[in-house]
């Protein structure tokens, strides 16, 4: 849908502090609020029309890639190319609200056959992908958590590993 509410402030309510960036085309608002790491930290939520505001861990980003790799393994596969390109990409915040840099409604085109497979849309993945990305970035600059989360998937690690990568940030050597 589009960067079109981007600085819309919600004020009142769970929602104070938090600013709208963007809005899929299924109606879920992407949120922002700040954070307390740093000057340009911020906390990535969203918002499903109707639903509560909840914050997108990486377990749950995980286990819709698995229903999507299941349904169509090939695609799936190229997706996560695609999200290790932007974890490789994506610039630390140079301000607040953060912007989104590499997203591109084409990748929404290119993928949007996953969207019949598990809960998430692909645009959904690929903005708040690159949000926590960013939001790594900005907070741990040498930090390569997310990267070695979705190598580790991209290789077909067993579930274990790649589940213990999500929860944990750390991977027990020899796995």
């Amino acid at each position: 849908m589009g960067l079109g509410e981007f600085g819309l402030s919600l004020g009142g309510g769970s929602l104070s502090n938090r600013i709208a960036i963007y809005r899929s085309a299924r109606g879920v608002q992407i949120l922002v609020k700040p954070g307390k790491k740093g000057q340009f930290d911020f906390m990535v939520s969203y918002r499903e029309p109707g639903k509560r505001i909840r914050t997108p861990k990486h377990i749950h980003l995980i286990i819709d890639l698995y229903l999507k790799l299941a349904g169509d393994p090939e695609n799936t596969m190229k997706l996560i190319d695609h999200i290790i390109d932007i974890i490789l990409k994506v610039k630390p915040a140079a301000g607040f609200p953060p912007k989104l840099e590499l997203f591109s409604e084409s990748d929404v085109s290119r993928f949007g056959g996953l969207d019949k497979y598990g809960e998430y849309s692909t645009e959904f993945l690929l903005v708040v992908t690159e949000l926590i990305m960013k939001q790594e970035k900005t907070n741990y600059p040498n930090g390569n958590m997310n990267l070695r989360l979705f190598r580790k998937f991209r290789e077909r690690a067993d579930i274990f590993s790649v589940v213990s990568a999500a929860t944990f940030g750390r991977v027990r050597p020899g796995i």
